[in-house]
């Protein structure tokens, strides 16, 4: 442990040296901030902040007359201050104050007090200027002194003990906390409901005069008082009338969805006629509404109630009709039942694309032809398939692509959009029925030839099991090698197409004296192409035939009885009785 010098020798420190004791700046320290703890009591100690010792030197040299005197000054000042405050002087001690100054006391401690801290480091330079000592009766009096304006930094560095900011009277006063809930003058009664108007509160924010807006009156320390408001009221009174009109529409709307009748319009239409297209797979929702979109049908509900009461409502087909605007449901239903209101083109299974032609120009009533001329020379662009329109010797790329089925042809529309739905909805069926492939396993040189089956199946076929059969001689007698035919088809149907007819009674001089590429009597193999437009049946049919071992068939009837044979000498006794119903 360090010995601190005194006087001319060296002494050890003892605890009741006056410059040491508990009377020093310690027992200030607890007097400043009210204890009245005894100065007798046991020294605190801060284990965390070591004391740094400072030696003093030599007292005989008359520095201890000046610190004397300073110290006395110091205790007048600290007993007038305490009794001022009704405090004992007596309590305030007597003992010398020439303790070591420890640097960890925070120099705010002492001017938070009013009181001036002494600079321990300024002994050696001679008497200091007296401490001015604030009066207790007026704690703000100094105010600026206090907190260090004008005075040097006594601990080294400005950084090191930065003052703190003046206390505030403002903090002594804490606002009110806000709440939603203003009693009002009645302490019971909502704010809502409160005295004032909207006058008065116009009155204090418009700042005219001497009245005060509402940030002064905020400002005093509580919030502004909520007034009964007109407008409110009016508000309140406007939603409580819309919701019981809605409640009203709502409710009458619930019993005419359940308990009324749907709109409807009454009568046979205004004589406006309009073209409505139905989709194929159609239900009596959509059908209703797309006839109430173009303006037929008041209602969806009207029109499908109407065909729930027909007892032929459920047969209203696919295409397009021709009705008229603002029709009663059941004049609408029955309409469309008349085949009379269609305006469709129908292609059946195994129609020829001439037929279809023709069938167009008459329902866009358009003069003869007119249809098969735009086939010529815009079929690129109806979207065929790319194998199809393989050989040269085609007669016509769109035939076999006209698929069967219902298509939308009202006056006003154009051959090609009709033809390039026929061929769009048939170059999707084939792509469905993975014909390339099917080709191959087949031993068919391309997806076309496989159409071109099925339209000669489709031909010569009655019924599906007719045209299974059909199906098996044309594989077998395409083969060549077969003692039987040895790859000529012989079919009637490929030369009508050929001559555009459909004649069974051909002379055997007429077809042996024809080359063209389509007769199968004079050329082995398929002809170029498909000579129809064959349907579901007939392709199903091509892609699974029999195996039964048929090369020969004959329409025994003359009409729709088909007989088949498996050997010539079979054939020729078919041909006999056909002959016979013939006679």
């Amino acid at each position: 442990m360090t010995e601190y010098g005194r006087g001319q020798g060296s002494e050890p420190w003892h605890p009741e040296d006056p410059l040491y004791g508990d009377g020093g700046w310690e027992g200030q320290q607890q007097a400043h901030t009210g204890q009245q703890a005894a100065y007798g009591g046991r020294p605190q100690h801060y284990p965390e902040q070591p004391q740094q010792h400072q030696q003093y030197g030599d007292w005989g040299d008359g520095r201890q007359a000046a610190y004397d005197q300073t110290q006395q000054q110091y205790q007048q000042g600290q007993a007038q201050q305490y009794q001022q405050q009704g405090q004992a002087a007596q309590q305030y001690p007597q003992q010398g104050q020439a303790q070591q100054y420890p640097q960890q006391y925070d120099q705010h401690q002492y001017a938070g007090q009013g009181q001036q801290p002494y600079d321990t480091g300024s002994w050696e330079t001679g008497p200091q200027a007296h401490a001015q000592y604030p009066d207790p009766s007026d704690p703000y009096g100094q105010q600026t002194a206090a907190y260090g304006a004008g005075r040097p930094d006594y601990y080294g560095t400005p950084e090191a003990y930065p003052p703190p900011e003046p206390p505030s009277r403002r903090q002594t006063e804490p606002e009110p906390p806000e709440t939603d809930w203003d009693p009002g003058p009645d302490q019971g009664e909502h704010a809502f409901f409160a005295g004032g108007g909207d006058d008065d509160e116009d009155d204090a924010d418009d700042g005219s005069g001497g009245g005060r807006g509402r940030s002064d009156r905020r400002g005093r320390g509580g919030p502004p008082k909520k007034r009964r408001s007109g407008m409110a009221c009016l508000v309140v009174a406007l939603i409580f009338a819309g919701g019981a009109a809605g409640a009203g529409y709502f409710g009458y709307q619930f019993y005419q969805d359940r308990f009324g009748s749907a709109p409807d319009f009454a009568g046979d239409g205004t004589g406006e006629k309009v073209t409505v297209e139905i989709p194929k797979g159609a239900l009596g929702s959509e059908i209703g509404r797309r006839l109430k979109a173009a303006g037929v049908v008041k209602s969806v509900d009207a029109f499908v109630a109407a065909q729930e009461q027909n007892p032929e409502g459920g047969k209203i087909q696919a295409g397009a009709y021709l009705l008229q605007k603002e029709m009663s449901a059941e004049s609408a239903v029955e309409l469309m039942l008349d085949p009379k209101s269609q305006n469709n083109v129908l292609v059946r299974p195994g129609d020829r694309n001439i037929a279809v032609y023709k069938a167009i120009d008459e329902q866009l009533e358009l003069s003869s032809g007119t249809t098969e001329k735009a086939a010529e020379k815009q079929y690129k662009s109806f979207g065929l398939p790319s194998w199809a329109d393989d050989d040269k010797d085609i007669k016509d790329p769109l035939e076999g692509f006209l698929s069967p089925g219902t298509y939308p042809a009202a006056k006003g529309m154009k051959p090609e959009a009709v033809l390039k739905a026929m061929v769009t909805q048939a170059a999707e069926k084939y792509d469905a029925l993975g014909l390339e492939a099917k080709a191959k396993s087949l031993k068919l040189d391309s997806p076309l030839q496989v159409i071109t089956v099925a339209s000669l199946v489709q031909a010569e076929g009655k019924t599906n099991d007719d045209y299974r059969k059909m199906a098996e001689v044309v594989y077998n007698r395409l083969d060549r090698s077969n003692p039987e035919t040895y790859g000529l088809l012989q079919f009637d149907s490929t030369f009508n197409y050929l001559q555009g007819e459909s004649n069974i009674d051909i002379s055997e001089s007429e077809i042996n004296s024809n080359k063209d590429p389509y007769n199968t009597y004079t050329q082995k193999g398929l002809p170029p192409g498909p000579i129809g437009n064959p349907g579901d049946g007939a392709l199903t049919a091509t892609l699974k035939p029999t195996d039964s071992g048929w090369f020969y068939f004959v329409a025994t009837d003359g009409v729709n009885k088909t007989e088949f044979a498996k050997t010539h000498d079979e054939f020729l006794r078919l041909k006999d009785k056909f002959n016979e119903s013939r006679d």
